[in-house]
Order: structure tokens, then sequence, then C-alpha cells
């Protein structure tokens, strides 16, 4: 039985889809078996990010509501084996419910070792979708308050919810523009702030963005991808230092 994590946050823009494909990407070159859920119904982003948006055929909705086989909705990512994705519906109207989503992802944890579960920004039901089903949660945010104040709102959520690991990534972290705003003192600040335990924080890298953009596998020597490998290692339990 594989295990499911929520990506998630409390603002949009922060580049949680990015981490989602990254996160995967990582998994899966460690040799694990990883399944990517698009939850964002309406707003997808997963197929073009990861190669498979000229292929799609169905999505989550039409497996749920029967009418095709989980096989027949789920997609080889380009550029990486053992990598997987189940794209959302084109249209929010067709949302998966938070009750069918609870009983529907421990069927596909028993096929993958990880099933990551790209959220919608916010706190909404479309979220508790997402959310509800997982057993781990990634929380992304930028260092700004309005983010941080986000990460706040989706904590007490999930703690409403159960999901009592977490976990803090610190994304597109430009140095310079943080002491710049200095809404903060430091990434101290802005972690205690979230109450939430830092996994690692991921520089600005636009060369990461544009490679994903583009569906395709971003090199390990970009900082962004360097960053997001090291987050994988803690992920699945290494001792690996955290370094800002």
């Amino acid at each position: 039985m594989g295990i499911s994590a929520v990506i998630i946050s409390g603002k949009g823009g922060v580049g949680k889809s990015t981490i989602t494909v990254g996160l995967g990407r990582a998994l899966a070159e460690k040799g694990r078996r990883v399944l990517l859920v698009d939850c964002d119904a309406g707003l997808r982003s997963l197929d073009r990010m990861t190669g498979v948006e000229q292929e799609l055929v169905f999505d989550i909705s039409d497996v749920v509501q029967g009418r095709c086989a989980p096989v027949d909705a789920i997609y080889p990512c380009a550029e990486a084996e053992r990598l997987y994705m189940l794209p959302a519906p084109a249209s929010p109207q067709d949302a998966v419910k938070p009750a069918v989503m609870k009983r529907f992802v421990p069927l596909l944890k028993r096929y993958y070792d990880y099933v990551l579960l790209d959220a919608p920004a916010g706190v909404d039901r479309a979220v508790t979708a997402a959310a509800c089903a997982a057993e781990k949660a990634l929380v992304v945010c930028s260092p700004d308050p309005v983010c941080v104040r986000g990460s706040v709102a989706v904590r007490e959520m999930l703690d409403e919810l159960g999901v009592r690991k977490k976990g803090l990534i610190i994304n597109r972290f430009n140095g310079e523009f943080f002491d710049t705003v200095s809404a903060y003192a430091d990434l101290d600040a802005v972690i205690d702030d979230t109450g939430i335990r830092l996994l690692g924080v991921v520089p600005e890298d636009y060369s990461l963005a544009a490679a994903y953009l583009k569906g395709k596998a971003a090199p390990g020597t970009l900082r962004g991808m360097m960053a997001i490998s090291r987050i994988t290692g803690r992920f699945e339990g290494e001792m690996i230092p955290i370094i800002f």
C-alpha cells in the first residue's frame, strides 16, 4: 500500500504544481512508482507540465462516474519512467466530491508507492476533496505575509481534517527581494508564523518553471531541482541538512 500526500497552498501563484511535478520526477528517479493526481477541476495544469496534454481523452471524473476504467485515464509522463498522471476535469462542474475522493484514493494507493494530490489554491470544498484523502501534506508558501496568512488557514483546515503530518516548503525564494521587502527578519520568522515544520527552501528558478511549462524534465543541475531533490530525500525520511 502506497502513501498519499496532498501538495497544497493557501494562495495561488506560489509554484505548487511545479513542486508537485518536481517531487514526482525526483521520486520516480529514485525508483518509486508515482501517480500525480490533478485535483484542480477547470484549471488543470499537470497535463501540460508532464507532457501529456495532447494525449488526453479521459479524466478523473470519467473514472468515478464509470465512463472508463482507471487505467484509461492514467497517462505515462513524458521523459520519466514510473511517473504517471491522472488529469482533472476540464469543467469545474465535474469536480469530484470529497466523499468520493476519500474512497477512490485508497484504491489508487494499491498500485503506486506514492499518490501525490495537486490541490487547488485556497481552503474551499475543492481543496478539501484533495486533502481529505491524504495521509501527509506539503504546504507550499512564498515568504510574504499574504501567503503566510494563507498557509496558516491551510494548516488549520488540515488539522480539522485530521492530516497531522505536515511539512512546509518555502518556494520561489529570492534573497534580494526578501531583504528589500523586509516583512520578516529572517526565514525562521516565516516558519514560526506558519506553525509548520520546514521541509525545505526552493530558490526562484525560471529555468525550472520553463522546463515544466514545456512539458519537459528539468535538468538535475538546476538550483531549483537540486533543492527539490533534497526535499524528496527528507520527505522519505532521510537526514539531509536544510540549506537556506
